[in-house]
């Protein structure tokens, strides 16, 4: 008699291919960069398809001037460089005064909220001043301005510190602030000194706090200088400046390029600060990553 085998039957390992490798994160991720790349050229093309209709449908032939077609815009104003220089020149200054305010309106936000950070007492004594100079009206006190700093450069920069400080101050402040307590109580068991807690802890923390700052002073400061080349009109000419001489003599098509000018000299101050955000934060915080 045979013998048989007891218990269950043990095969042998069969061969399996390996496990194919999934490529749909890859793929998710192309197709998003895709539409992340179109949807700003979408919207630029909604945006000229609407601004065609307005000229031609919307309004009659007689005051079509008021809104030109934008190929128009681009063979009078863009095209015809004896009507771009100026608008660049004009540009050139408005920048510059722009950057001086900026950075003064920077400078002068840390610093004050670096003080308001130490003491309570400082905190609501100058805070309050800090609502006042935002929420007053910038038209209001445009003359003051020209009476006591003369109607030049030097007006222009103080209407773009006035208009982009309190970003700063507010911004500032708020990272400051917003440290964790248990970082706090590691330092003090330490026993780190207020200035390198300040120096170490504080104000890295506050880093992406102080960049969106930046970010909305920057487009504030623009438009306080081109406020200011509308009012102040002493030495060359800014943005601003030709604005209201375009508006002023009805050339419509200067008047939109000299709009898109400077609103594209915005738009890339706002991207330069969010580039360096995104160098100085890395990638520890949720402010430097893409969206």
């Amino acid at each position: 008699m045979s013998a048989q085998t007891v218990g269950p039957t043990v095969s042998a390992p069969e061969a399996h291919d390996p496990p194919a490798i999934s490529t749909a994160p890859a793929a998710d991720r192309a197709r998003h960069g895709w539409v992340t790349s179109l949807a700003p050229l979408g919207s630029l093309l909604g945006a000229l398809g609407i601004w065609y209709v307005v000229s031609y449908v919307v309004l009659r032939p007689e005051r079509r001037f008021l809104v030109p077609p934008p190929h128009q815009v681009l063979s009078v104003s863009f095209l015809d460089w004896s009507h771009l220089e100026p608008m660049l020149s004009a540009l050139a200054l408005t920048a510059r005064v722009s950057l001086i305010g900026l950075l003064l309106a920077s400078t002068l936000g840390v610093l004050a909220a670096v003080l308001m950070s130490r003491a309570r007492l400082l905190e609501r004594a100058l805070y309050p001043y800090a609502v006042i100079l935002q929420t007053v009206p910038i038209l209001a006190i445009v003359p003051l301005i020209g009476l006591w700093f003369g109607f030049g450069y030097t007006s222009r920069t103080v209407v773009c510190v006035i208009i982009a400080l309190f970003p700063m101050i507010a911004n500032t402040l708020f990272g400051l602030q917003s440290v964790d307590r248990a970082h706090h109580d590691l330092f003090t068991l330490q026993k780190a000194s207020r200035w390198d807690r300040l120096r170490k802890l504080e104000l890295p923390a506050a880093l992406p706090a102080i960049f969106t700052g930046l970010r909305t002073s920057a487009g504030l400061s623009v438009i306080g200088a081109i406020v200011g080349d509308m009012f102040f009109k002493q030495g060359s000419p800014g943005i601003g400046t030709l604005l209201d001489v375009y508006r002023a003599r009805l050339q419509s098509e200067d008047l939109f390029a000299a709009i898109i000018l400077a609103s594209g000299f915005g738009v890339a101050v706002f991207a330069l600060f969010t580039f360096l955000n995104r160098l100085a934060v890395g990638s520890w915080h949720g402010s430097a990553t893409d969206r």
